[in-house]
């Protein structure tokens, strides 16, 4: 299985080397040296990469037979592809590659089908499955233990316990107006 793990950005300095925006949680495995990564487009590739090194919060990567600005410059917007075992896992076992997630069955943990995931967005604050519900509608749930409970890979299945008003129509509103009076509509 091929995965996007990096793009290439700017070329940094006149030695060859460019930015790179990192698309993989595992930089060191598939961004290191000797690392031979297909390309998009794939008249680029295949690249070799030669050194890396971070910069300023940056990483910057060094291809075999690139040695010059212009070289990295042509290079630029290149997504870079690793070649991917489907069967392997990350090393902790709360962590999934996307495409392990992508098509599992989402449910709620009285077994109610709630859809599939079709995508996984990726916000700075945490990850989000985008779950496709069988009317074509989506609904978004954040991919945190409080509210996905299981993923079996094995069943093809992640088991949600969602908050009221998450995957329907039906949260409960409360206010602190509500606190406040007492059953006969009197302020307390």
């Amino acid at each position: 299985m091929q995965l996007v793990v990096a793009r290439i950005g700017r070329a940094h300095g006149i030695k060859g080397e460019v930015t790179v925006e990192v698309r993989t949680d595992e930089p060191e495995l598939r961004l290191g040296p000797g690392a031979v990564l297909a390309t998009d487009p794939a008249s680029t590739g295949p690249l070799t990469i030669e050194t890396g090194r971070v910069h300023s919060g940056r990483l910057l990567l060094r291809f075999a037979g690139v040695h010059d600005r212009t070289g990295a410059e042509a290079l630029r917007n290149t997504l870079l592809i690793a070649d991917v075992d489907p069967a392997e896992r990350p090393e902790d076992e709360d962590e999934y590659y996307d495409h392990q997630l992508i098509d599992l069955d989402v449910v709620t943990e009285d077994g109610t089908e709630v859809g599939r995931i079709s995508e996984i967005s990726h916000l700075p604050t945490q990850d989000l499955f985008v779950v496709e519900r069988p009317d074509g509608s989506e609904v978004y749930v954040p991919f945190v233990s409080e509210i996905v409970t299981d993923i079996d890979l094995d069943a093809q299945r992640a088991v949600i316990d969602p908050p009221p008003g998450l995957i329907d129509d039906r949260a409960e509103i409360a206010s602190s107006r509500d606190a406040s009076e007492d059953p006969s509509g009197e302020e307390a």
